[in-house]
């Protein structure tokens, strides 16, 4: 891979663990990036926001610990199986990264619900599809709905030997579905379907009530030291 200058951001609050201050490295903004590039990117514990390609650079934390599903060995647990039955009436559809009214307004109860402690709680249709959307990315959006009504839209990166979560948002008064866990679900197996490797899940955080679901994807593999490692239900992962 090419050589590529990173750029340390600005500090501020962290948004997953409280009283921490969190800072960001990022790939050079002016660089022409592609979908090869961002995949060996991700493959080295990179994520997408926008057009910015970025990861966790905090002075003394290393709690963000960048995740994927080894596709050809998962197995989905009894809760997983559960989220499954719950949702069998649920049809995913995949739709083009563009902007749709019904999919922006189902965004901002998302936010008002779950994160109106976010930056992102007030934004506007622009703001909305420069979060998920990018210029050279290979994005889409995933419906899901129960016959007319939407429930969920997963955003989700195309790569070069696997699929990337980028982001999911669903109908808070639906949370009882698990529709998050549907929406990984969905991509697991959409990726064995095309015959890809990996389901790049961002970061797992240890102590973070967010993040417990990704946890629960077995064997999940987690990018310590530099190295991809496998670890099986049971297994506890290293902080």
């Amino acid at each position: 891979m090419k050589h590529i200058r990173l750029f340390r951001g600005a500090e501020h609050p962290c948004s997953y663990l409280p009283g921490l201050t969190a800072c960001s490295a990022y790939a050079d903004p002016g660089l022409a990036l592609d979908v090869q590039t961002y995949s060996s990117l991700a493959a080295q514990g990179f994520r997408r926001s926008g057009d910015l390609v970025y990861r966790p650079h905090c002075a003394g934390c290393k709690a963000c610990v960048p995740a994927r599903i080894a596709v050809s060995r998962f197995a989905p647990d009894r809760s997983q199986r559960r989220a499954l039955r719950d949702n069998a009436g649920l049809v995913a559809t995949p739709k083009p990264a563009e902007f749709d009214e019904e999919h922006y307004r189902l965004f901002q109860r998302y936010l008002a619900a779950r994160h109106d402690e976010g930056g992102m709680a007030d934004s506007s249709p622009e703001d909305y599809m420069g979060f998920l959307g990018s210029r050279w990315a290979d994005t889409g959006f995933v419906e899901f709905r129960l016959e007319k009504e939407l429930l969920a839209v997963a955003v989700v990166d195309r790569l070069e030997a696997g699929l990337s979560a980028a982001y999911t948002f669903f109908d808070p008064d639906q949370a009882h579905r698990g529709l998050g866990t549907l929406a990984v679900l969905w991509q697991v197996g959409e990726a064995r379907r095309l015959g890809l490797a990996w389901v790049y899940l961002g970061f797992w955080i240890a102590g973070c009530r967010k993040m417990n679901y990704k946890d629960r994807f077995r064997p999940l593999q987690v990018l310590v030291g530099g190295q991809w490692r496998s670890f099986e239900k049971g297994e506890k992962i290293p902080l």
